[in-house]
């Protein structure tokens, strides 16, 4: 069996559901395409000889099952929606590969000692409805019902209603499967990391922790020609001084830290007023929870001591605080030896600066994830692409995984 061409064969296929003119895919939770892509996905899992079944809310899985130890589980797959406009990869990847690993696997070994599943979970970009991580958390029944049975996409489209149109519903059981032994989750790297350092695998050692913040400082709005810089209570100045110190700090204490100052408003935001109102978000993440903590108070510190010196008021609302997600040590080394193997010292040990679908798996199942290069770093985006060979690569990795996981005692 030939992993290159097979890949390429369904990559091309599933990207014909909301493919775009332009490249590209808009593949969103419940949408006709959507709708499509997993009917025709049910299909070909029939069609490899995998015993396909979706969950009450529309996660797809095709299972081998295993010949000595059929309850034993190991899971593989990522997420099949897109967001709008985006690339071909990010999502279909993961579940195109697990499916060429698993045929290629079949192929060559036969029938697994441990079952092999892939799984097209349901949504994990949030992008038609304001809620994300629908299929990884029914799938550990996590989602609840008055999370949604209220929200609706931009067209008013009600969530319940376009579910219900798709011939799923909300979960009836509040069982959770205690089967999976493992979940491996192949993905594109959506960075330059390996790109930039001619890495061929990026093994994910786990997925950094996230606080973000909505910022309020406000002075005082003003002439701008009458009033003198010394008199002057300018928001803007306070912000652009906060900014400042703490890239500086978020330099100094170096990777894999980030810090992004990414939304502003201003008040009354006109050429000829001194800006007398800011809003503004912060985002910083990190893969070791302390060190997120300590750079918290800092930037909470900083925005105190610049609004009371500058004689304004500020709020300070932390709205999101996702603690890191580490992954499972004992299948990490399992992926870092199947890519030496693959492509010798070509493959870093890395965190994933990204949130994923495995961020909710490693909670409840030792849980692993594998990258391979986005050429430009880019994602979301109908330009998202990588490297042929590279895709290759990493399916043979996955494949090896899987059969350390799956084929041996």
């Amino acid at each position: 069996m030939d992993i290159q061409s097979t890949f390429e064969m369904l990559d091309k296929k599933f990207t014909g559901f909301g493919g775009l003119e332009q490249g590209g895919i808009t593949r969103l939770l419940y949408s006709q395409e959507w709708n499509d892509a997993v009917r025709e996905l049910e299909k070909t899992f029939k069609e490899e000889g995998l015993e396909a079944s979706f969950d009450d809310i529309g996660n797809l899985t095709g299972r081998l099952v295993g010949s000595k130890y059929p309850e034993e589980t190991i899971l593989t797959g990522s997420h099949i929606d897109t967001v709008v406009e985006g690339g071909h990869l990010d999502g279909q990847f993961g579940i195109l590969a697990a499916l060429v690993a698993v045929k290629y696997l079949k192929a060559k070994h036969g029938q697994p000692l441990r079952s092999l599943e892939v799984l097209s979970l349901a949504e994990e970009e949030g992008s038609r409805f304001p809620y994300t991580f629908w299929g990884s958390k029914n799938f550990f029944n996590l989602a609840k019902k008055s999370d949604v049975d209220t929200i609706a996409d931009a067209e008013g489209i009600k969530f319940e209603d376009a579910m219900r149109k798709s011939g799923f519903d909300y979960r009836k059981t509040t069982d959770v499967r205690n089967d999976i032994k493992a979940f491996v989750e192949i993905h594109i790297e959506q960075g330059k990391v390996l790109e930039t350092e001619n890495k061929t695998i990026g093994v994910v050692n786990g997925i950094v922790g996230q606080k973000r913040f909505t910022i309020n400082l406000k002075g005082e709005a003003n002439h701008a020609g009458t009033t003198p810089m010394s008199l002057r209570r300018d928001t803007v100045v306070a912000y652009s001084e906060i900014v400042s110190n703490l890239t500086k700090r978020a330099r100094e204490i170096g990777e894999p830290l980030v810090l992004t100052f990414g939304h502003i408003t201003l008040v009354p935001n006109t050429v000829n007023v001194v800006p007398g109102e800011i809003t503004f978000s912060v985002d910083c993440r990190h893969i070791d929870q302390q060190i997120l903590n300590d750079f918290a108070v800092e930037i909470e510190d900083k925005i105190k001591l610049v609004a009371e010196a500058n004689s304004m008021t500020y709020d300070i609302n932390l709205w999101m605080d996702e603690a890191p997600t580490l992954m499972d040590k004992k299948i990490v080394q399992i992926i870092e030896q199947a890519a030496k193997n693959n492509v010798g010292n070509q493959y870093k040990v890395m965190p994933s600066g990204a949130g994923h679908d495995s961020q909710i798996f490693a909670q409840y199942v030792p849980t692993a994830m594998l990258f391979v290069p986005s050429i430009g770093g880019i994602s979301h985006n109908i330009s998202e692409e990588t490297k042929i060979e590279d895709l290759v690569k990493g399916i043979e990795v996955l494949s090896d995984v899987l059969y350390e996981l799956a084929y041996k005692e």
